[in-house]
């Protein structure tokens, strides 16, 4: 290679010494090798003048500087013709038909046919030939089978007797089984979805229904009954298998997290007893205000557990709130009614008024104009936006004292509550009380509709305190009940007794006994056969 002295980093000549060092080599004028000349049109000279374009275009300019200029918005222009170009071959969603795993042709499937049980019943119409012969007669009736055992299913508003008929059991045994198993449960206690097991027999005629063999299924959580034949063509007899069943409450603790409803999950406790826990717990404090991470929640719900494995969960029985160790809520559910109390002995339900319906209000009470009669005039009440036929609920607990057509308000109910205070809910589609009748805080009373002076579906409600109007936002109802004397002691002494459960312990599985291990144990082939027969 040659370097002359004007390729030097500086523009200077090199020193002397670099020259003429051992390492330099001098090359004579006619030694210098000149660039092979290219064509114009040559592939090489094309390519190195498309490649100075390129390096000199921005394609992807940095959208994070010079926002506003020319080169920022090419580089925006740039940005959505991508992104249209990539969204215009956005692969489909249609599902790919895969290709077979093998290749199956017509001899593949004759021979698949061959082996068929109806080609060779017909005599192998396809596949390998196998004609009938002289020996082959058909068959004058197909056999049964001795027995016919199933699985069925009590469905809702279904019968024991149509449920019976529907799985083969003769009119004679379904009115005997009706009589057996009424004289040991109601039959309308029995609970949809209860799976009984059936038997039936070899039939005595052609076209006769089979006869019951047997009958078993779970009557109650603590009661499971059999009918059978315990001799060969004797009578229907019920047996009564009684199952030991523990009601020890199930109580879970644990320590609220990012959500109560979660921790109480993650706890193990059904999701129904968390919902009723959170429903209890928000009549007394504010679920999002006053529930901290680091409390701790504690609540008990009735529990079974029978022998045999099965669990129920009940209602529930209390709910309480810890903070530092210290109790801040403490109920337990007391009385015929099922209120809870808390540890002082008093009941009381907070949070005021229910709204009649869910919805927005869309009028308030005051004056404006009314919308049909076309002037100002007072609104002496709140108006609830609602759909046609939505329930309306009674805000508490109260009698009705009228229930009919009225006036302008069209079918309305008017209802009387403690403390002098009235109220009416008006414009109603359908009327669910009578005059008379004493409704609970949350009992329908009507639906919602558009008689009277109405424009459309909704609900005027209003409120008096004496005869005279008030405004139903305004007012706010508590509800309380003390407990005094034997009952607030027996109360005070049952909450001292729930409390002493232990967290879990009703989990445990319920040891077995000797007898029901015993019964479990399967039983031989040679003990199902009976004693030999005299001659």
């Amino acid at each position: 290679m040659y370097r002359s002295p004007a390729d030097t980093d500086d523009g200077q000549a090199l020193p002397a010494s670099s020259a003429q060092g051992p390492h330099a080599a001098a090359l004579a004028h006619d030694q210098i090798l000149a660039d092979e000349p290219r064509a114009a049109t040559s592939w090489t000279t094309v390519r190195d003048r498309l490649s100075v374009r390129l390096a000199g275009l921005d394609l992807a300019p940095d959208l994070g500087s010079d926002i506003g200029s020319r080169r920022w918005v090419r580089g925006v222009g740039t940005f959505v013709g991508l992104t249209a170009v990539a969204l215009a071959f956005w692969p489909s969603f249609a599902p790919l038909e895969a290709a077979p795993s093998a290749h199956v042709d017509d001899a593949v499937r004759d021979e698949y046919r061959s082996q068929m049980i109806l080609p060779l019943a017909l005599g192998a119409d396809s596949g390998r030939r196998m004609g009938a012969t002289t020996l082959a007669a058909p068959l004058a009736a197909a056999p049964e089978r001795p027995t016919l055992e199933l699985v069925t299913t009590l469905a809702r508003g279904d019968s024991l007797e149509r449920m019976l008929r529907r799985a083969g059991v003769g009119r004679d045994d379904t009115a005997r089984v009706a009589q057996l198993v009424g004289g040991a449960v109601p039959l309308e206690e029995i609970q949809p979805g209860t799976t009984f097991g059936i038997t039936l027999g070899r039939r005595t005629a052609p076209g006769a229904p089979r006869p019951l063999e047997a009958l078993d299924f779970r009557a109650r959580f603590d009661l499971a009954l059999e009918i059978g034949r315990f001799t060969q063509g004797a009578d229907l007899a019920l047996t009564k298998k009684a199952i030991r069943v523990d009601e020890t409450p199930l109580r879970i603790r644990g320590t609220v997290g990012d959500s109560l409803y979660r921790s109480a999950r993650a706890a193990g406790a059904p999701a129904s007893a968390v919902q009723s826990y959170l429903k209890t717990l928000g009549q007394y404090v504010n679920l999002d205000r006053d529930i901290r991470a680091g409390d701790t929640f504690d609540f008990i719900v009735a529990h079974r557990r029978a022998a045999t494995g099965d669990r129920q969960a009940g209602q529930l029985l209390y709910a309480g709130l810890e903070r530092d160790d210290t109790p801040r809520v403490q109920l337990m559910r007391w009385g015929e009614d099922g209120e809870f109390y808390e540890a002082s002995g008093v009941g009381e339900q907070r949070g005021g008024l229910m709204a009649p319906v869910p919805g927005r209000t869309t009028s308030a009470f005051g004056m404006r104009r009314h919308p049909i009669l076309g002037y100002r005039r007072m609104h002496a009440g709140l108006d609830f936006k609602a759909r046609h036929g939505t329930p309306i609920v009674a805000v508490t607990d109260g009698r009705v004292t009228g229930a009919g057509r009225m006036g302008g308000c069209g079918n309305a109910v008017r209802l009387r509550h403690d403390g002098g205070i009235d109220t009416r809910y008006c414009h109603m589609s359908r009327i669910a009380v009578n005059r008379g009748q004493a409704v609970r805080r949350g009992q329908v009373i009507g639906y919602v509709g558009s008689t009277g002076l109405s424009t459309g579906p909704h609900l005027h409600y209003e409120m008096y305190r004496g005869g005279r109007a008030i405004d139903p936002a305004s007012v706010q109802y508590v509800t309380r009940a003390q407990l005094a004397g034997a009952d607030l002691r027996r109360f005070r002494e049952a909450l001292a007794r729930i409390k002493t459960v232990e967290p879990g312990a009703a989990l445990a599985a319920l040891e077995q006994t000797a007898a029901e291990v015993a019964a479990q144990e399967p039983i031989r082939e040679i003990d199902k056969l009976g004693p030999p027969k005299k001659g």
